[in-house]
């Protein structure tokens, strides 16, 4: 399961330790085996979330000593494996929502995953994985991702100019993030529907795609540190989303719009329009950057 062209024919991904089968289990996942180390059984924890594996029906295999140690891709393997039925969602799948997280050639799967899970906990509707970006059934992603990715659909694959007009089509206002010259994000209206598309950890969002996209943000520095980790960026955005929108709407869940009224921005049943995102039309995107990291964190 460490190759990604198997993972795929198969549809499985493997989840790693008692607090990530509990989640697919709570999800509803289809858990297709469990495997326990001879020191899983003796722990509680993990002796609980494999009994209820058990009781739904799922195969329970132990494990002689040593194997999990040269099957697992971590230095400390958890003691309890299990593969499980994933299938990424289809772009269509988006075609309702109001929030959502693109990535664009985001390498690094601890970033991809941490913003999966950050994208789950602001409550956006879905994240969309472009061409070039990390596979989120890599083990280290689903690792990262908490098991947020059993949660919200996340997308893999589709040329990032393509997912750019599909968004924009369905009425999204596709915003970039910059490391310098956005608007401050802050002052962006984010209770209209939103896409929210970050670049690559080194060089961010290429200048062509930047041109295709309505705009874009930036998240200003006091101090000396030019930028931030593209996943901390994701946190620092995806919840400025959320805060707008409890806001505006009370408690209701981001990606959602008062009862009763339309959300703003939205084009009139059965069309589809360029969204207008007053103060941006001045905006023009600076250097290829966005506000990430380079390739161990930090962005230039």
């Amino acid at each position: 399961m460490r190759k990604r062209s198997l993972r795929s024919s198969e549809c499985t991904l493997v989840v790693e330790g008692a607090e990530l089968l509990s989640v697919a289990l709570d999800a509803g996942a289809p858990i297709e085996a469990v495997y326990v180390a001879p020191e899983g059984r003796s722990s509680r924890v993990a002796a609980e979330v494999v009994d209820r594996a058990f009781a739904r029906g799922v195969r329970v295999f132990d494990l002689a000593p040593g194997v999990v140690e040269r099957v697992a891709d971590t230095v400390t393997p958890q003691p309890l494996l299990a593969v499980v039925g994933y299938v990424p969602a289809a772009l269509e799948d988006a075609r309702e929502a109001t929030a959502v997280v693109v990535f664009v050639d985001v390498r690094d799967p601890g970033n991809a995953g941490t913003m999966i899970r950050t994208a789950d906990a602001a409550g956006l509707d879905a994240v969309i994985c472009c061409d070039g970006t990390v596979d989120p059934t890599n083990p280290k992603t689903v690792r990262a991702s908490a098991g947020s990715l059993f949660h919200l659909p996340v997308v893999a694959g589709g040329d990032p100019a393509l997912v750019v007009e599909t968004l924009r089509d369905w009425g999204l206002a596709t915003i970039g993030t910059t490391a310098h010259d956005g608007m401050d994000y802050a002052e962006f209206d984010w209770s209209r529907p939103v896409a929210l598309v970050f670049g690559n950890e080194a060089s961010g969002l290429d200048a062509p795609l930047l041109d295709r996209l309505d705009g874009s943000v930036s998240i200003p520095m006091a101090g000396r540190s030019e930028s931030l980790n593209v996943s901390v960026a994701a946190a620092v955005l995806c919840f400025e989303v959320l805060r707008q929108r409890r806001r505006t709407a009370g408690t209701a869940p981001a990606g959602t719009a008062p009862a009763g009224t339309a959300p703003a921005g939205t084009a009139p049943a059965g069309t589809a329009q360029r969204p207008t995102i007053e103060g941006m039309e001045a905006v023009r995107p600076g250097p290829a950057e966005q506000t990430g990291g380079r390739a161990g964190g930090e962005t230039r």
